[in-house]
C-alpha cells in the first residue's frame, strides 16, 4: 500500500479521536451510524491487490463446477429436542414487485444481482449459483414448503424473516402472507423489522433513498397492530411462551425504549400478552435493557473490524476497489468473545461476499469452509446453552442472502455442505480410529500385488482404500479378488493422477474420524528408465516391515508430526519451481496460507508419505474441483497435481505440524546429500 491520501488521513484522525472521547455505548452507536449515513464518501478504500499473472488458474467454461467437498441431499437423524434452536435469517426478495420494477427494471428480483457478479481476483467464487432449489420465485407457495422441508431435514429450527414496513406500506410481504394464510407450512418464523431506509446502495444509508422510514409514536402503534396476526399465529417463534419480535437497527428509532414500551402495552391490552424483544447487533452494541429490549442477537460479519488481506491476492479486475477479508478470523473473533452482562444470542455465518450488489467494490470473506463452519456452530450451540439455558437460540446469517454470499441453501459448488454442517454440529464428533489407513492409487493393476504384499508384511491391520481410474476398474476388481484383499474401491475418471483421488478420499476419511494415512501408488513413471527403482525406494523407506510399526508409533505418540517423508526424497522447492510457480501460488491463496519461501521450503517428491489428515485440512478443504486438474496428456510437470504435491508440507506447517523423515523416526542415518536422481531440476 502506498502513501496515505488526505481522505485516509482525515478519516483515521476522526476515528482515532472518536474512540478517545468517553460516551455511553448507545451514544457512540448513534453518532457512528449518523456519520456513516451522511459521509460514507470519507471512508477510504482498502489496500489494493496484486496484479494477476498472464495465466488463469480457474476453469473458464462455467462457474458451476462441483467442488470436491460437494454434498448431496441425505437423510439423517436430528436430535429431538435439539440442543439449541438454529434461527436462520430469511430474505423474501426473490419475487418481482411493482416497486422493484420501477426502481430496478421490470421483472427484477435478487437473482438479477446474483447472476451478474463476476470474479474480481484469482479464486473469487463468483457468480454464486443455486443448487437444488434453482432460481425460485417466492410467489409460489411450494417454494417455501420445499425450503421448510429442507430446513427441518437439516436441523434449522426457524426463520427470522425480514419484514419491510415504511410508515404503513409494506414491501416483499407476499411470501410471509402465504405462510400466514397456509397452516400447512408448519414451521416457526419470527419477524425482523428491517427499519432502515431502502437505498440504491443496499446498505440503508442516506445516499439515494428509494423509500424512507418515518419513525414516530403513531407509526409504532400502526406497526404493532399490523403485525399482530403474525404474533398470534400458533406457529410463530416464542421464547418462554412470548412471541419474539426483532428490530434490525434500534439505533435508528427516535427513542427505542419508548417504542418498546408502546409495543408491550398494546400487546397486553389486545390479547397477545408479553413480547420477547430482540435487537440485531448489526450496527448497535448496547445492553438491550437500556432500550427496553430483552436480548440481542449477534450478526456476523457486521459489527466486526478485521484487517483486509486484499494486498495478498492477485486481481483479475485491475480496477477493483473492494475488500478481501479472512473469514477464519471472523469465526475466531466470535468464538473468543466473552459473555456480556446481558442476554446475547450467538450468531454464526457461513460466508459473506456482496460483490453481486457492489460490482467491483464488494466485501468478500475468503477461506470459509463447511468444516470450520461446523466447528463454529458447535461452539455457538454450547454458548447459547450457557447464556440462555431455558431457550438456547443460535442465529445464522443467513438462509438465502444470495447476493451477499451468506447462504445455507444448497448451491452448485458445494451442494448441501453448509446445511450438513448445521446438522452435524448437533451430533457427537466421530471417535478417532486407532488403526491407520492405506490409500493406494492403482493405475497399474499388475503392481498391486507388490504393494499389498508389503503392507501384509508390516503386520499392521490397515484399512485399505484403493483409488481406481474408471478404465482400470474391472482389472483392479479382478486383482483384488485374486489377492483376497479386503479393500474399498473409489472409482473415478482418470484425472489428476494419484493426487485428485487422494484429495477426494482424504476428505471422506477425515469426516469418518480417520487420522493416520499411508499414501502409496503404483508408480512406474513410464517416461523414465528408473521408474521401478523410484517406486521401490519410496515404498521401502515408508513401509518396510522393520520400519512401518516404528513410523506408526512415532506418529501416534508425537501429535505435532503431520507428514512423514521417505528420506532422500525431501527436495527444495527451488529445484523444481519454474513450471509450478503460478499453480502453487494459486493453491496457497485458495488454502489461505502464505506464498512459499522458495529458497528454503521443501516438498516430498514422488507423492508417497505418511500423514496425519488433520494436518492437511487447508489442502483437503481447499475449494478445488475436478475441472481445476487438466485432462491427462502425459505431462511431466506444471499441472495442478504437481502443484498439490508441492504444498502438502506447506499446509501441514501452516497448521503447526512438523514434517520429518522416516529415517529420523526409525533411528536410521539420513542419506548423504546428492543430486536427486529421479527428476531434473527446472
Amino acid at each position: 500500500m502506498g502513501r496515505p491520501t488526505l481522505r485516509q488521513l482525515l478519516f483515521y484522525t476522526l476515528r482515532f479521536g472518536f474512540r478517545l472521547v468517553p460516551m455511553p455505548v448507545s451514544a457512540r452507536d448513534r453518532l457512528r451510524q449518523r456519520f456513516l449515513a451522511r459521509h460514507a464518501d470519507l471512508v477510504p478504500d482498502g489496500p489494493s491487490g496484486k496484479a494477476a499473472g498472464s495465466s488463469s488458474y480457474r476453469a473458464l467454461d462455467h462457474a458451476g463446477h462441483r467442488l470436491l467437498g460437494h454434498v448431496s441431499f441425505s437423510h439423517a437423524s436430528v436430535p429431538a429436542p435439539p440442543p439449541a434452536t438454529m434461527v436462520a435469517f430469511y430474505l423474501p426478495q426473490f419475487h418481482p414487485t411493482p416497486e422493484n420494477d420501477a426502481w430496478w427494471g421490470k421483472g427484477f428480483t435478487e437473482w438479477r444481482n446474483v447472476t451478474r457478479a463476476l470474479p474480481q481476483f484469482e479464486g473469487h467464487a463468483q457468480p454464486r449459483l443455486p443448487g437444488d432449489l434453482g432460481f425460485y420465485d417466492l410467489r409460489l407457495p411450494d417454494v417455501m414448503r420445499e425450503q421448510v422441508a429442507m430446513a427441518k431435514a437439516y436441523a434449522v429450527g426457524a426463520f427470522a424473516t425480514y419484514f419491510y414496513w415504511f410508515a404503513g406500506k409494506t414491501l416483499l410481504e407476499t411470501p410471509l402472507r402465504q405462510w400466514l394464510d397456509d397452516p400447512s407450512i408448519d414451521f416457526p418464523i419470527t419477524l425482523c423489522w428491517a427499519n432502515e431506509n431502502w437505498s440504491r446502495r443496499w446498505d440503508g444509508r442516506a445516499n439515494d433513498v428509494l423509500i424512507g422510514q418515518a419513525h414516530s409514536a403513531d407509526d409504532d402503534l400502526a406497526f404493532i397492530k399490523y403485525v399482530a396476526p403474525y404474533l398470534q399465529d400458533p406457529r410463530y417463534l416464542r421464547v418462554g411462551g412470548k412471541p419474539m419480535l426483532m428490530v434490525y437497527r434500534p439505533g435508528l428509532l427516535p427513542n427505542a425504549q419508548a417504542t418498546a414500551a408502546r409495543w408491550r402495552a398494546w400487546c397486553r391490552e389486545n390479547g397477545i400478552g408479553e413480547l420477547h424483544l430482540v435487537y440485531v447487533q448489526s450496527f448497535d452494541n448496547v445492553d438491550p435493557a437500556t432500550i427496553g429490549f430483552d436480548a440481542a442477537a449477534a450478526f456476523p460479519p457486521n459489527n466486526t473490524s478485521l484487517a483486509p488481506i486484499t494486498a495478498t491476492h492477485r486481481l483479475i479486475n485491475p480496477s477493483y476497489t473492494g475488500e478481501i477479508l479472512d473469514w477464519r478470523q471472523l469465526a475466531k473473533h466470535a468464538m473468543a468473545a466473552a459473555d456480556p452482562a446481558y442476554t446475547l444470542y450467538p450468531g454464526i455465518n457461513p460466508g459473506w461476499d456482496n460483490e453481486a450488489r457492489r460490482s467491483g467494490r464488494g466485501r468478500t470473506y475468503v477461506h470459509a469452509t463447511p468444516r470450520a463452519f461446523e466447528t463454529w456452530a458447535r461452539h455457538a450451540v454450547a454458548t447459547a446453552r450457557r447464556r440462555a439455558p431455558d431457550a438456547p437460540l443460535v442465529f445464522v446469517n443467513a438462509w438465502n442472502e444470495w447476493a451477499e454470499g451468506a447462504v445455507l441453501e444448497p448451491d452448485s459448488r458445494l451442494g448441501y455442505a453448509w446445511l450438513g454442517a448445521i446438522r452435524q454440529s448437533f451430533q457427537p464428533r466421530p471417535a478417532p480410529k486407532a488403526r491407520p489407513c492405506a490409500v493406494i492409487h492403482v493405475w497399474y493393476p499388475e503392481l498391486l500385488e507388490e504393494l499389498v504384499g508389503t503392507l501384509r508384511e508390516t503386520g499392521i491391520a490397515f484399512r485399505v482404500v484403493l483409488t481406481v481410474p474408471s478404465e482400470k476398474e474391472a482389472a483392479v476388481r479382478a486383482e483384488v479378488a485374486r489377492l483376497s484383499l479386503d479393500a474399498e474401491l473409489e472409482v473415478a475418471p482418470n484425472r489428476g493422477r494419484d493426487i485428485l483421488p487422494f484429495l477426494r478420499v482424504g476428505r471422506r476419511l477425515l469426516d469418518e474420524g480417520e487420522e493416520i494415512v499411508l499414501k502409496l501408488h503404483t508408480k512406474r513413471s513410464a517416461h523414465r528408465n528408473d521408474g521401478a527403482d523410484w517406486r521401490a525406494e519410496l515404498v521401502g523407506r515408508l513401509a518396510a516391515p522393520t520400519r512401518a510399526k516404528t513410523i506408526l508409533e512415532g506418529l501416534s505418540s508425537n501429535l505435532d508430526i503431520g507428514v512423514v517423508a521417505p528420506e532422500g526424497h525431501v527436495q527444495p522447492l527451488a529445484f523444481y519451481w519454474g513450471a509450478n510457480t503460478g499453480n502453487v501460488e494459486f493453491l496457497c491463496s485458495l488454502m489461505g496460507i502464505p506464498d512459499p519461501d522458495v529458497e528454503n521450503d521443501t516438498f516430498v517428491a514422488g507423492s508417497m508419505f505418511w500423514c496425519r489428515l488433520s494436518a492437511l485440512i487447508p489442502l483437503l478443504d481447499a475449494p478445488l474441483s475436478e475441472a481445476d486438474f487438466a485432462p491427462e496428456a502425459g505431462q511431466v510437470d506444471g499441472t495442478m497435481a504437481h502443484a498439490v504435491e508441492r504444498v502438502v508440507t506447506l499446509a501441514a506447517a501452516h497448521e503447526a505440524f512438523r514434517t520429518v523423515t522416516a529415517a529420523s523416526l526409525a533411528g536410521d542415518p539420513e542419506p548423504e546429500s546428492a543430486p536427486y536422481p529421479y527428476a531434473r531440476r527446472g
